[in-house]
C-alpha cells in the first residue's frame, strides 16, 4: 500500500486509466508504459483505492500476448458486467509487425471475460471487431461499452478516423449495437462533428437531466474536453469552458459513487524529467472530482478526500496574516517565505482582488527573494490562470535568447471578477495540481527545482490575503 498523492508506478508510468467502481473501491485499470528500449508490449496494471491517497498497487491485471499475437500492445478499453454477472473486458489489440492495407499497424477491438470478480481474464481468440469498410484501419481504438437506458441495448463507441475525409477533420467516434454483448452490428456514427483528427478515449455518461460526452484530442490542443446534450442522440452542446483540465493531463475516462463523479487521467512526464523537455506520453496517475452547476456545465477540483489527508499545519516561514494586503499599482509586489515547502504539501491562498489588477498569485519552490520558482499567476484582465516559471533555459547570449517565446507555459480559462478568490496548489515531488474557486483546474510538472519556499505577489493592482495555509500529511 503507498500513500501519496499522486501514484506512479516505479519506475513505470501510468497510461489512460479504464476506471471500474465496485462496492465502494475504484479499480483503476491503466496502460501500463514501462520505458523500456526495446519497447516492450504494452498490458493493463491495476490499482486500487477508495480514498484517493492510499493506493493498492496489484501490478499487471491483464497481460499482453507474445511477439507474434494481434494484441501484442493491449490498448484502451472498457469494462462492463452483463445481466448473468459475468464481467466482459473489452480492449484494442494492436500488434506493430500486423499491417493494415495502408501499410499502419491494425487495431481491432478485441475481447475477455472473468467469472471470478476480475481476478483472471480469458481471451476469446476468435472474436474480433476490425474497423469497417470507410474508417482508416490503423486508428480503430479505445472501445466504450455502456448500455441505452430506453430499450436495454449495448452500444459500442469506437474512436476512428473516415479514410475519404481531410486527415486533420477525419476523427468520428463510431458506433456498434448489441443485445447480447457479443454480436455487434454498425450504426451511425455516435458523433461525426468534423473537427478533429482524433476523439480518443470515448466515454459517455448520464449525470441528473444531462448526458455527457468527454474525449480526448490532439488536434487543436492536446487535451481532454466534454460535450453535454439533454438525449444520448444528441445534439451535443459546446459548454462555456469545455475542458476538463490543459496540455498535462490527458485521457480522462469517469466513474461514479454515491453520486459523485471522478476523472481519473495521467499527469505526462517529460523528457529527460527537465522542465524544457518534451511532453512524454503517460506519466502519473490523478484524480479530479466534477461538480455539476445548475445548467449542467461541470466544474473540476481535488477529491475532498485528498484535500483533508493534509491534516498538519506547516510554518512556511512566510510573514502574512489575515488582512495583509499587497498594493503596487504601476508594478509589482511580493512577499517571499525563504527556507523550503514540504515535497508533499498543499498550499491554500484566499486573494480578495481590486478591481483592475493585472495579475496575482503564488510562487512555489521560490528562491530566498521570490524571484524564480514556479508561478501559479491569476490574470484578471485576461481571463484566465496560467503557469509560469523562472528562469528558463538558456538558448544563446543575448538577454532575450530564453526558452519559450510566451510570457507562461500553460494556461487556464477562468473567470476573475473582483473580489475573493481561492487558489489551492498541491504539489507532491514533480507532478502539481493548482486548482481556482473549486472551478478550475491545472496539472503540471516541476522537475528543475525539487527544493524552495514560497512567496506570494500582486502585479499592477492590489489585493488582500484573506488567509494562507501550508498543510502537510501526518501520515506520510
Amino acid at each position: 500500500m503507498s500513500y501519496s498523492a499522486f501514484f506512479q508506478p516505479s519506475p513505470a508510468a501510468v497510461g489512460d486509466v479504464i476506471p471500474v467502481e465496485l462496492d465502494g473501491v475504484f479499480w483503476l485499470f491503466y496502460l501500463l508504459e514501462r520505458r523500456e528500449d526495446p519497447k516492450p508490449g504494452t498490458p493493463w496494471a491495476l490499482v486500487r483505492t477508495k480514498d484517493f491517497v492510499r493506493f493498492d498497487d496489484v501490478g499487471v491485471a491483464f497481460d499482453h500476448g507474445d511477439d507474434s499475437a494481434p494484441d501484442f500492445n493491449v490498448y484502451t478499453g472498457s469494462v462492463v458486467r452483463d445481466d448473468s454477472g459475468a464481467v466482459h473486458l473489452y480492449y484494442t489489440g494492436q500488434n506493430p509487425n500486423r499491417l493494415g492495407v495502408d501499410g499502419q499497424p491494425l487495431q481491432v477491438v478485441r475481447r475477455a471475460s472473468s467469472g471470478d470478480g476480475m481476478a483472471t481474464w480469458v481471451r476469446d481468440q476468435e472474436w474480433k471487431l476490425p474497423a469497417p469498410q470507410g474508417h482508416v484501419p490503423g486508428d480503430w481504438r479505445d472501445p466504450f461499452v455502456l448500455r441505452d437506458p430506453r430499450d436495454g441495448r449495448w452500444r459500442m463507441l469506437v474512436a476512428g478516423r473516415r479514410d475519404d475525409a481531410p486527415e486533420r477533420r477525419s476523427g468520428v467516434i463510431a458506433q456498434l449495437t448489441s443485445t447480447d454483448l457479443d454480436t455487434w452490428t454498425h450504426a451511425e456514427p455516435f458523433w461525426a462533428p468534423e473537427r478533429y483528427l482524433m476523439m480518443e478515449c470515448p466515454d459517455v455518461f448520464a449525470w441528473g437531466d444531462w448526458w455527457y460526452l468527454v474525449y480526448s484530442e490532439f488536434t487543436d490542443s492536446f487535451t481532454t474536453r466534454y460535450r453535454m446534450s439533454r438525449s444520448l442522440d444528441g445534439p451535443w452542446l459546446v459548454p462555456d469552458h469545455d475542458t476538463i483540465d490543459g496540455r498535462a493531463f490527458y485521457a480522462a475516462k469517469s466513474a461514479d459513487r454515491d453520486g459523485r463523479r471522478f476523472f481519473f487521467g495521467w499527469i505526462a512526464s517529460k523528457e529527460d524529467a527537465r522542465d524544457d523537455g518534451a511532453w512524454l506520453w503517460a506519466g502519473t496517475l490523478s484524480t479530479l472530482e466534477a461538480r455539476q452547476h445548475d445548467d449542467g456545465t461541470l466544474a473540476f477540483g481535488l477529491p475532498r478526500e485528498l484535500l483533508t489527508s493534509f491534516d498538519q499545519v506547516v510554518d512556511a516561514g512566510l510573514d502574512v496574516s489575515p488582512g495583509t494586503r499587497l498594493h503596487a499599482p504601476d508594478g509589482r509586489q511580493a512577499i517571499a517565505s525563504g527556507g523550503h515547502l514540504p515535497q508533499c504539501v498543499l498550499v491554500t491562498a484566499v486573494f480578495d482582488v481590486s478591481p483592475g489588477t493585472t495579475e496575482v498569485g503564488l510562487v512555489l519552490r521560490a528562491s530566498d527573494d521570490g524571484e524564480e520558482g514556479y508561478v501559479v499567476r491569476l490574470e484578471p484582465r485576461r481571463h484566465r490562470m496560467v503557469l509560469d516559471r523562472w528562469p528558463r533555459a538558456v538558448t544563446g547570449p543575448a538577454q532575450w535568447q530564453v526558452s519559450g517565446d510566451v510570457p507562461f507555459e500553460l494556461e487556464r480559462p477562468a473567470d476573475l471578477p473582483p473580489g475573493e478568490h481561492t487558489l489551492e496548489v498541491l504539489l507532491d515531488g514533480d507532478a502539481m495540481v493548482a486548482v481556482l474557486d473549486g472551478e478550475v483546474a491545472l496539472s503540471a510538472r516541476c522537475y528543475d527545482r525539487p527544493s524552495g519556499g514560497l512567496a506570494v505577489f500582486v502585479g499592477e493592482g492590489s489585493t488582500e490575503i484573506r488567509s494562507l495555509t501550508v498543510r502537510e500529511r501526518s501520515d506520510t
